[in-house]
């Protein structure tokens, strides 16, 4: 199917914006030097070429925007359905309120299945609806979670 029709025309033009970014010499193809480049202006020196390589064997030849686009695609396509992420948050919501107790939910991310570190458990939080009693809206982060932040 067309890789278009995947994305709303918003999404669409953020991946253009991003491309733009990524592809230095404006020449519509991301190369190694333009991962390199923009690895550097990030401030990441000592990528190797060998990373940069498998990166660029994901799109499997050149990555133009198109295959750009499809790449994130397949990535974004291996997230869950909005429900199937909601019905795992109420299973910590037995009172069915829409929320969960931050720091309850902090240590599960710390200490269950796949752990999260603490730098990851703060980069969720700087993205996650939080009220004044320290509860998450989990509904409102499952939207997020499946549609991005309406702020990025």
């Amino acid at each position: 199917s067309n890789v278009f029709s995947m994305f709303e025309q918003s999404q669409i033009q953020e991946f253009k914006e991003a491309f733009s970014c990524i592809d230095q010499n404006r020449d519509g193809i991301i190369t190694k030097a333009d991962l390199k480049e923009t690895y550097s202006q990030l401030g990441k020196m000592n990528v190797s070429d060998e990373e940069l390589e498998e990166m660029l064997k994901e799109g499997k030849g050149p990555i133009n925007f198109t295959v750009f686009l499809t790449l994130f695609g397949e990535k974004l396509n291996g997230t869950d359905p909005e429900e199937s992420i909601l019905n795992a948050f109420k299973l910590f919501d037995p009172a069915g309120t829409g929320t969960v107790n931050k720091d309850e939910f902090k240590q599960l991310l710390l200490t269950q299945a796949d752990k999260f570190s603490p730098e990851e458990v703060e980069q969720v939080f700087a993205v996650t609806p939080i009220d004044v009693s320290g509860n998450i809206d989990y509904k409102s982060l499952c939207y997020i979670i499946t549609h991005g932040d309406e702020k990025e």
